[in-house]
């Protein structure tokens, strides 16, 4: 298929189906990329734990995106995929997806969604003034505890994506406040401010801040008390998220039986999510995870965002547990593009576990899974890109999102590649 009409199919919607010219049937005996030798390694169902990035997503668009993603993968690969309806699964939602290859290898893979759209809406409908104060208190506390400094020492892009959101702002209230008064600076009395001052207060809620809009200026005041939140465990309800989401997981498990492989991935702040729920499993369930693979897989991950704060003893213990887990494979996906992740940042040592196994970095290079003129669009786009991660290719590269999720291959050969 040509890639016009890939780009075509994207644009269809969210049907969930998605077909290449059909194969025979045969066992699964051919390594789906037509490696030699490696037959051994398929997969022909997985049980996938997928914890997105902080977006204001249900479980519904989640799985539209993954379906639009899937119809650009299956058309760069030759792929048959199918996405079922989207159904509960205990505090989460999940949905089957089914993936033939032209070599005929048939996997059946079952995806579970912790979407915490719940608790970005409760962060985001608040008042403004609320939005505000609440976000100003939490870059306070991650300068406090040493958040901002590590940023700056393992990642200063990530420094700027922290500081840019609350600089802005700053920069808003500044200028309203300099608008307010003009009256005085100009010589007037003061009594004019009587009407400046409201005046100015609508140039900030309905100028200023909806210019900011596409930026997401208030989507990052909220990120950033949800990170505080993850790494101080002191939210009750993100605490009871989290324990309704570690239920739900083990409950996944133990529904999925004797699976090939167990993936358990995530997404910017995701990867936080996903290790505090795969550490609490390890913790408390480790038997339930010995009979299959089971991989970490961490996309643009924001894990020190959380973890560099003093208060994250709880994640930094997380990550040490999954990383000593005997077979567990962790591959965790960077960009260079990217800068809302910690670029080639030892995550595992950098959490206090030095002397555990690192997780295996694979850099993807979106020039290469990106047509130019895609690439060009989207480049000065930090948001548009930090997404790709979980998004469809125009082009063959080291790692696909669909591939991972629902094709034959292991999680495991990420780092062979």
């Amino acid at each position: 298929m040509v890639l016009s009409d890939c780009l075509a199919r994207v644009q269809e919607g969210a049907s969930g189906l998605s077909r290449a010219p059909a194969a025979a049937p045969p066992a699964q005996t051919a390594a789906a990329d037509g490696r030699d030798g490696e037959a051994e390694a398929l997969i022909a169902t997985r049980l996938v734990l997928h914890c997105p990035g902080f977006e204001p997503l249900d479980a519904k668009a989640h799985r539209a995106r993954y379906v639009r993603a899937a119809r650009q993968s299956a058309a760069v690969h030759g792929l048959a995929v199918e996405a079922g309806p989207l159904e509960p699964e205990g505090s989460a939602s999940a949905f089957t997806v089914t993936c033939r290859t032209p070599e005929g290898a048939a996997v059946t893979s079952r995806i579970v969604l912790f979407d915490h759209a719940a608790l970005v809406a409760r962060l985001t409908r608040r008042p403004l003034a609320r939005r505000l104060a609440a976000g100003a208190l939490s870059a306070a506390r991650v300068v406090g505890e040493g958040g901002l400094a590590g940023y700056l020492r393992h990642g200063w892009r990530f420094a700027l994506f922290f500081l840019f959101p609350f600089l802005l702002v700053t920069l808003m209230l500044a200028a309203s406040g300099l608008a307010a008064a003009l009256p005085v600076l100009f010589g007037f009395s003061s009594v004019h401010l009587a009407w400046s001052g409201p005046l100015a207060l609508l140039l900030f809620t309905h100028v200023l801040l909806p210019l900011g809009s596409p930026l997401h200026t208030l989507l990052l005041f909220a990120d950033w008390e949800m990170a505080v939140a993850v790494a101080r465990q002191d939210s009750a309800p993100v605490n009871a998220w989290l324990d309704q989401a570690f239920e739900t997981a083990r409950g996944a498990i133990e529904k999925a039986g004797a699976v090939d492989e167990i993936v358990v991935s995530g997404h910017s702040m995701g990867a936080s999510i996903a290790a505090l729920l795969l550490g609490r499993l390890i913790e408390r369930d480790p038997a339930r995870l010995v009979a299959a693979r089971l991989a970490m897989v961490t996309l643009g991950s924001a894990i020190l965002q959380c973890a560099l704060l003093r208060s994250a003893v709880r994640l930094r213990a997380d990550v040490g547990r999954i990383a000593r887990h005997p077979g567990l494979v962790w591959v965790d996906v960077q960009c260079l593009t990217d800068p809302i992740h910690f670029y080639k940042a030892p995550v595992v040592a950098l959490c206090g576990h030095p002397d555990a196994p690192a997780a295996s970095i694979l850099q993807l290079r979106l020039k290469q899974v990106l047509t130019p003129e895609r690439y060009r669009r989207i480049r000065l786009s930090f948001l548009r890109v930090h997404r790709q991660y979980v998004l469809g290719p125009d082009r063959p590269g080291r790692f696909d999102f669909t591939r991972l999720t629902a094709g034959p291959r292991p999680a495991e050969s990420l780092r062979e590649r």
